[in-house]
C-alpha cells in the first residue's frame, strides 16, 4: 500500500510539474507575442512619422509608365516598325506592370490613411504648407492615371464614372483651396509661395480633363482643361520672373524642376483627348515641353547636389520624362516622319531606363527611403505655413 501511495504522489508531482511547465511556456509565448507586437507597432509608428505625400511620386512614375505602354500597344494607324513590333508583344508584361503600379499605389494610400488617423497634426501641417499641399494632388493623379490605363474597366462604364468622381472631387477641393488663396491674398502672395511643385495642381486638372474626355464628357473636360491651363499660364510667368523673397527649395529637391516640362506635356495629351486629334495646339504645347526639357538637360549643375546621395526625390525625374515620351509618341503618330520617330524612340528609351534605374536604386537603398534627413520633412518643419 505504501508503494502504491508513493507512486500516486510521484504521478501527481509529474502532472503538477507538466502543468506548470505548460503554463510557463504559455506565458513566455504570450510575453514574446506582446514584445513582437510592440516592436511592430513601434516600427509602423516610425514609418508613419516619416511618411508624407511626396512618396506618391513613385506611384506617379509607375502610373504614367503604364499609360505610356497602353498607348503604344493600342490601336494606331502608324505603320512604323516600332509600332508593329510593340503590337506583337504579349500583353502579359503590361498586366504585370499595371498590377505592380496598383499594388504600390494601394500600399502608399493605406499608409497615408493610417497617417491621417494617427498623425493628423502632421497631415494638417502638410495641408497648410505651401510646398506640402501640392503633393496632396499626387495620389489622386496616380489613381486617375491607373483608371485610364485599367485593362478591366472601359471608359464609358458605370464603374469608370464612379471612380472618376471619387478621384476628381478631392482635386477640385484642393483647387478651391490653392487657387482661392492666389486670387484673394494679394498681389505679393503668389510670387512668395509659388514653386515648381505648384505645377502638380495644374497637372491634376489636366489629367482629370483627359480622363473625362475618354468618357465623352466634352464640357466637363473643357472645364477642367481651362481651369488647369489658365492657372498654368499664371504660374509659368510667376516662376519665370523669380521674384526675390520667394521659396528657395533645397538642392535635394532640384529634381522637381522637371515638372516644368511635365505640365505642357500633359496639356498636349489632354487637348488631344478633347479634340480627338494632335492638332496645332497640342503640337505647340509639346514643342514647349521639349524646349524646357532641353533647357534643363543642358544645366546639369542644377541637379548636382541632389545626385550625390539617393533619396525619394529622385522619383521626380520619371513622371515628367514618361509623359514627354507619351506626347512624343502621339506627335510621331500624327506627323509620321523619320525624325519624329527617332525622337520618340530616344525619349522612350530614356523614360524606361530612368524608371528601371530608379527601381534598382530603390531596391538596394530601402533603408534610405525613410531618411531622417528627408528634404520634404525639413521643409515642413522650417518653412512658414500658409493658412
Amino acid at each position: 500500500m505504501a508503494t502504491r501511495g508513493s507512486q500516486s504522489e510521484i504521478e501527481l508531482i509529474e502532472v503538477v510539474v507538466e502543468a506548470s511547465t505548460t503554463f510557463t511556456n504559455h506565458n513566455q509565448q504570450t510575453v514574446l507575442s506582446i514584445i513582437i507586437l510592440k516592436r511592430l507597432l513601434s516600427t509602423l509608428n516610425s514609418i508613419l512619422a516619416k511618411f508624407h505625400a511626396g512618396y506618391f511620386r513613385i506611384s506617379l512614375s509607375l502610373g504614367s509608365q503604364v499609360l505610356l505602354w497602353k498607348a503604344l500597344n493600342g490601336p494606331s494607324n502608324d505603320t512604323s516598325i516600332l509600332r508593329h513590333a510593340l503590337h506583337i508583344l504579349h500583353p502579359t508584361p503590361f498586366l504585370v506592370l499595371w498590377s505592380l503600379a496598383l499594388f504600390i499605389l494601394v500600399l502608399l494610400s493605406l499608409l497615408y490613411l493610417l497617417k491621417c488617423l494617427f498623425h493628423f497634426n502632421t497631415v494638417k501641417t502638410e495641408f497648410l504648407h505651401n510646398v506640402g499641399v501640392n503633393y496632396l494632388f499626387a495620389p489622386w493623379i496616380s489613381w486617375l492615371l491607373l483608371l485610364q490605363s485599367a485593362p478591366f474597366i472601359a471608359p464609358k462604364t458605370f464603374p469608370y464614372l464612379v471612380l472618376w468622381w471619387v478621384f476628381v472631387i478631392p482635386l477640385v477641393v484642393l483647387d478651391v483651396k490653392i487657387y482661392g488663396q492666389w486670387f484673394t491674398k494679394g498681389k505679393k502672395f503668389l510670387p512668395t509661395v509659388a514653386n515648381p511643385t505648384s505645377q502638380l495642381s495644374v497637372i491634376g486638372n489636366l489629367v482629370g480633363a483627359q480622363a473625362a474626355a475618354y468618357m465623352g464628357w466634352q464640357e466637363t473636360s473643357i472645364f477642367l482643361f481651362s481651369l488647369g491651363i489658365v492657372h498654368y499660364l499664371v504660374l509659368f510667368v510667376t516662376l519665370y520672373q523669380r521674384f526675390s523673397g520667394g521659396i528657395q527649395l533645397p538642392g535635394m529637391l532640384s529634381p522637381v524642376f522637371f515638372l516644368y516640362f511635365a505640365a505642357p506635356s500633359v496639356a498636349s495629351l489632354a487637348w488631344e483627348s478633347i479634340t480627338g486629334d494632335f492638332d496645332i495646339v497640342s503640337k505647340m504645347l509639346f514643342f514647349l515641353s521639349l524646349f524646357l526639357f532641353t533647357s534643363l538637360v543642358f544645366r546639369p549643375n542644377l541637379f548636382k547636389r541632389s545626385m550625390r546621395k539617393f533619396n525619394v526625390a529622385w522619383w521626380a525625374y520619371s513622371f515628367p520624362l514618361t509623359v514627354l515620351a507619351l506626347a512624343s509618341a502621339e506627335y510621331a503618330q500624327e506627323v509620321k516622319g523619320s525624325i519624329a520617330h527617332i525622337l520618340m524612340l530616344l525619349l522612350l528609351a530614356i523614360s524606361v531606363l530612368v524608371l528601371l534605374g530608379l527601381m534598382v536604386f530603390t531596391l538596394f537603398n530601402t533603408k534610405m527611403l525613410l531618411s531622417d534627413n528627408d528634404p520634404i520633412v525639413n521643409l515642413l518643419n522650417h518653412l512658414p505655413r500658409v493658412v
